[in-house]
């Protein structure tokens, strides 16, 4: 379904003063955090709040807290299948992980980190300076999402519904591709175990291997199978009228 766009989305990127990156904070000693911790601290404000669509139905767009998907896809794609594999954060995780240092505590915990979610051994997640961190809500649901990468696009992204097979497609508009809404600073990695039974754990991870560079592809890990998600961060979503 093509959607034509007629509201504009002002957003108002924060000086220095009054915001900094999470991810130029974690370099800093006495503010390291996850890049994923409150990115940008983007200030929108929705105009008019309607987008048209090509059926004449209107949907508006609601601020919300800033939240995070987790992406597949080839980077140049506008559209794809395969959205059932993506996931929401719908809270911060940069300061809900934990480093990996303290792998053995979180271990001694039973699983359960500081911040109460539950670590699984056999599908775990990464960030760019070395945090574990909780997993996502798997699938992300279906509707229309305000999408930036925190640099010069801002687009609409739709997920679809399922459909009989369990695929979901997903489009951006404006002929935004999705690199162009991909926090590059932000990288992030699901690590499984590469056989079945195999053992696959934080404490194969070379704390070496961290910060990752900013679009660059998330270390390896001695007996994982790896995959590198991109991080899109959400400003808005869809309410039907």
């Amino acid at each position: 379904m093509r959607v034509l766009l007629l509201s504009l989305i002002r957003i108002r990127i924060p000086g220095p003063h009054d915001a900094v990156s999470a991810c130029t904070r974690s370099i800093q000693p006495l503010l390291g955090h996850a890049c994923l911790a409150t990115v940008w601290f983007l200030t929108i404000a929705i105009v008019t709040q309607s987008v048209y669509a090509a059926d004449s139905g209107q949907t508006k767009f609601r601020r919300i807290s800033t939240q995070y998907i987790a992406a597949l896809g080839e980077p140049g794609a506008t559209s794809g299948n395969g959205a059932q594999l993506w996931g929401l954060w719908p809270l911060d995780p940069g300061p809900r992980g934990v480093k990996l240092n303290r792998y053995q505590s979180l271990k001694d915990a039973g699983g359960v980190a500081p911040s109460r979610w539950k670590f699984n051994e056999a599908d775990w997640w990464l960030e760019e300076h070395g945090l574990i961190m909780e997993q996502p809500t798997v699938p992300l649901p279906p509707g229309k999402y305000v999408v930036t990468g925190a640099r010069k696009v801002t687009a609409v992204l739709t997920i679809h519904p399922a459909d009989g097979h369990g695929d979901r497609r997903w489009e951006i508009d404006q002929g935004a591709i999705l690199h162009d809404v991909t926090h590059l600073a932000c990288r992030s990695a699901r690590y499984t175990p590469a056989t079945a039974g195999g053992s696959c754990s934080p404490a194969h991870a070379k704390q070496s291997a961290f910060p990752v560079s900013p679009g660059g592809a998330m270390p390896p890990v001695e007996g994982c199978t790896k995959q590198d998600y991109a991080v899109l961060i959400v400003i808005g979503v869809g309410v039907e009228d």
